[in-house]
């Protein structure tokens, strides 16, 4: 086998997470994307935007960061 400079890929295969919001987080994120859109033109839902705000999230806390 071949010395690569790139280690085998990670599993990239989705993982879809069901939960239950309370009413005012439910408006919190529907008010974000509401200031997504009027930000960059275009509509995205509430569950496609999720996954990228705590990818930020996670990313941008460092406490975790040093963990992980």
């Amino acid at each position: 086998m071949a010395d690569l400079r790139l280690p085998k890929l990670p599993d990239r295969t989705p993982v879809k997470i069901t939960f239950s919001a309370m009413p005012d987080l439910f408006e919190a994120l529907n008010a974000y994307a509401d200031a997504y859109e009027a930000a960059y033109g275009r509509r995205e839902s509430v569950p496609d935007l999720i996954p990228f705000m705590l990818d930020r999230f996670l990313a941008s806390d460092r406490s975790f960061v040093t963990v992980v």
